[in-house]
């Protein structure tokens, strides 16, 4: 059997971590055995469709580098790959339902539906339609159609026995019929397919093989097998993945932190950390490694490596991976990811207009990975000599523009006490950042090392310990507790700027 499997999103929403993974499962399978992952739009829910969450689902793949064989915006054999283009299908077996008794037309009124919601809650009741309409004669149906009378058309569960399906991953799972959604509604009364219709007709005619999706659909799937048994169809292989949970042992969700893939892309993530955070989420691979491309993954993915049991989503652990990718980057490379999250935060004093808020959405940029700004040869040239210090301090690219700061702009002196180590006090600090000034007019053309042994001497001179006296030298030089490795700051930024700095935090924060 030619494998097919498909990510079928509904674009009421932006792409979060759970149908990435559903997504990223999905394409790996198909890449793994040869087969072909399939995008289908399914946008029959119009109180909650956007165009924008189309758009997004297309810009996350894109970014995450999932490449779809069918469907979306490019086609294929089976098109259309948009559910609200398809309504005439989707009718056709409703009706085709309807003749062969596996389903039949309602009439029931809102009014009669929401009596029975409310009687059900009063007495505590399972929710569900009470079948009144099953009952009715063929001379009662075609009276009231030919009266006019709005209808919806609903699958007519079976009363007794039970729905048996396989599970790639769970084994064996049996529902006894009479606690399945009681007769859902297949056709609404405006013409459109509900979910499940449209699904189960989707995936017959589209040819999917293997459908993996989250746990959660669980309960819905005997109701599918029933449905494919009504039309005398095959049903595809089931694979539930386990859900992703946050740390507390509840489903992910905003509380726990970003969990859409616009937070991960916005907040300085890299493409390859998350790929390969969330292709390990509830999944195994080869021992004794914890890093693989996407290619990779799809050579070695395997639907039994599955776990059973939920996977805990660690914000600590992707950090780890995206610190890790980071390292693994050329000055080059680096350059490029930190480039638009620099030039967007204002801290090369320039572009406010020319990269607005107004001219970035004229250029149809949405991301904080883009940026309409071009380096001058200047910034070019710093930021690449400063590239080799941040790669290893680097956890996100969002952090790149507070490390490089004070390479474009003079920092503000910050406040004696953010200066002051906890075992110095302001005399000993002033002592300090005075004795450093002649370590620092050394230093412009000394390799790390031997730079390092300037400091730790005169360090040791002063009687403290070398981190009381290179922290003032950080504040006072960069501004900031957060920046690349000193001696290599100083020299990017150059001796003379540096003293003159030391000299300026000294003026006002520690006169003598």
């Amino acid at each position: 059997m030619d494998v097919r499997v498909r990510y079928a999103p509904s674009p009421t929403g932006m792409q979060h971590i759970g149908g990435v993974r559903t997504a990223l499962f999905n394409y790996l399978y198909a890449r793994s055995t040869g087969g072909k992952f399939i995008l289908r739009i399914e946008d029959t829910d119009q109180t909650r469709f956007a165009e924008e969450y189309v758009r997004n689902l297309y810009d996350t793949l894109a970014w995450l580098g999932i490449e779809w064989d069918e469907g979306g915006d490019r086609g294929g054999p089976y098109a259309p790959y948009v559910q609200s283009e398809r309504f005439e299908l989707y009718r056709k077996h409703a009706l085709e339902l309807v003749e062969k008794g596996r389903a039949y037309y309602c009439f029931c009124d809102e009014e009669r539906l929401e009596r029975i919601r409310k009687i059900q809650t009063m007495n505590k009741m399972a929710p569900g339609y009470d079948r009144h309409c099953r009952s009715l004669s063929p001379a009662e149906v075609q009276q009231n159609l030919s009266a006019g009378k709005p209808y919806v058309i609903r699958l007519a569960v079976p009363l007794e026995g039970s729905t048996r399906f396989h599970d790639q991953l769970l084994g064996d799972i049996e529902w006894k019929n009479e606690d399945v959604n009681p007769d859902p509604v297949l056709l609404k009364s405006d013409g459109f397919p509900t979910y499940h219709l449209a699904n189960i007709v989707d995936d017959h005619f589209m040819k999917i093989s293997h459908v993996m999706r989250a746990q959660e659909w669980i309960p819905s799937t005997p109701l599918h097998v029933i449905m494919y048994k009504a039309f005398g169809w095959d049903y595809p292989d089931y694979c539930h993945l386990p859900m992703v949970m946050g740390q507390d042992g509840q489903k992910l969700s905003k509380r726990h932190g970003a969990t859409s893939c616009n937070e991960f892309r916005n907040n300085g993530y890299l493409r390859e950390a998350l790929i390969n955070y969330v292709a390990m989420l509830g999944c195994s691979f080869e021992d004794g490694r914890d890093m693989y491309t996407l290619e990779e993954f799809g050579r070695l993915f395997r639907m039994e490596k599955i776990n059973k049991a939920p996977a805990v989503f660690d914000y600590k652990k992707l950090e780890w991976f995206n610190g890790q990718y980071m390292r693994l980057k050329t000055d080059e490379e680096l350059f490029a990811l930190t480039w638009p999250f620099i030039a967007n935060s204002g801290v090369l004093g320039r572009g406010a207009d020319e990269n607005s808020e107004a001219a970035r959405a004229k250029a149809g940029l949405r991301f904080a990975d883009e940026t309409l700004l071009t380096p001058t040869a200047a910034e070019r040239e710093t930021l690449m000599r400063v590239m080799p210090l941040v790669r290893e301090r680097l956890h996100f690219l969002t952090e790149a523009p507070q490390m490089v700061a004070f390479l474009f702009a003079e920092p503000a002196v910050p406040p004696a006490e953010e200066i002051l180590p906890k075992k110095l006090d302001a005399a000993k600090t002033r002592e300090a950042l005075v004795a450093a000034k002649d370590v620092v007019a050394k230093i412009g053309g000394m390799g790390e090392e031997d730079a390092d042994a300037l400091f730790r001497a005169k360090a040791e001179e002063l009687g403290i310990k070398i981190g009381d006296l290179m922290m003032p030298i950080r504040m006072a030089v960069t501004g900031s507790r957060v920046s690349p490795p000193l001696v290599g700051s100083i020299q990017i930024l150059g001796v003379d700027r540096a003293i003159a700095r030391i000299d300026r935090t000294l003026a006002e924060r520690f006169p003598g």
